[in-house]
């Protein structure tokens, strides 16, 4: 998804837009396009819950947050991006208090339906991706940066987009307009 396409679902929210208000600094345009590069290629962002295997699940956000933690460290104390990956690694931190591990073992029966720790971890990421999608869709208007379509489905939906969805019977709705996106294996 282009960046131009994001900035039509921000709303709500006080970013500068790439190349209109502001021209950010060529380093840190770098660093947001490495990002999103790297959270691209972390499928516990856009997989379909019900495939997700909770393991997998908490190793992939426990890399995702040393990922997070090395970028901050590596530039300007205060800028919004470092803002931004604060924001995404605490929400990682959250993720990991809730579905982590506990006594040596990751939430067991996670992606076992109706099992109420299904509902412990499918909560938990329905909230980490619905943090990350805000600050994806900030970074990647902040900085014009495009995100690929699978990242992309966890941004937040315009007001149009969003009342289409709600029509939509079944899976349709949950996943937004457009064709269901096919399975992938965890």
């Amino acid at each position: 998804m282009k960046f131009k396409e994001i900035v039509g679902r921000l709303t709500g929210f006080s970013v500068p837009i790439f190349g209109v208000s502001w021209n950010p600094p060529e380093p840190e345009v770098k660093k947001a396009h490495r990002i999103i590069t790297f959270l691209e290629d972390r499928r516990v962002l856009y997989n379909p819950s019900e495939i997700e295997s909770p393991h997998h699940c908490v190793r992939s956000v426990v890399e995702i947050r040393h990922f997070l933690t090395d970028e901050i460290s590596t530039g300007p104390a205060e800028s919004q991006l470092v803002d931004s990956l604060r924001a995404m690694r605490s929400a990682s931190r959250k993720f990991l208090d809730a579905v982590g591990e506990r006594d040596g073992e990751i939430v067991r029966f996670g992606a076992h339906d109706g099992h109420y720790a299904s509902w412990a971890f499918i909560s938990a990421l329905g909230e980490l991706r619905g943090v990350f999608g805000v600050y994806l869709a900030s970074i990647a208007t902040t900085y014009g940066v495009d995100i690929e379509d699978d990242l992309a489905s966890i941004l937040p939906v315009d007001h149009e987009e969003g009342a289409e969805a709600q029509r939509l019977p079944g899976r349709a709705a949950r996943l937004g307009p457009g064709k269901p996106k096919g399975s992938k294996k965890a």
